[in-house]
């Protein structure tokens, strides 16, 4: 009873930060915040996805893969931004 709630809080801080990263984007136009509010987008929907799916499932493991991606797209957005500067 407790895993889904504090997995649903994570989500939603998830996307106040996504969020909070497109109102910067959309302000400057900059890679890098678009970049950073994608991956927040990201890692909402692997706690969401952990969520709805059993923790015994054969595919709970690859739910990871989502959130690998979602890291490897920040360490995009900062070298991609370290390569301009």
């Amino acid at each position: 009873m407790l895993r889904p709630f504090l997995f649903g809080a994570i989500s939603m801080g998830c996307l106040t930060i996504a969020l909070f990263f497109f109102r910067f984007w959309r302000q400057t136009r900059d890679r890098f915040f678009l970049g950073f509010g994608a991956a927040f987008l990201l890692l909402m929907v692997e706690r969401f996805i952990m969520v709805t799916i059993d923790a015994t499932h054969e595919f709970a493991p690859f739910v990871y893969v989502v959130r690998l991606l979602a890291f490897l797209l920040i360490i995009a957005a900062i070298v991609d931004k370290n390569r301009k500067g």
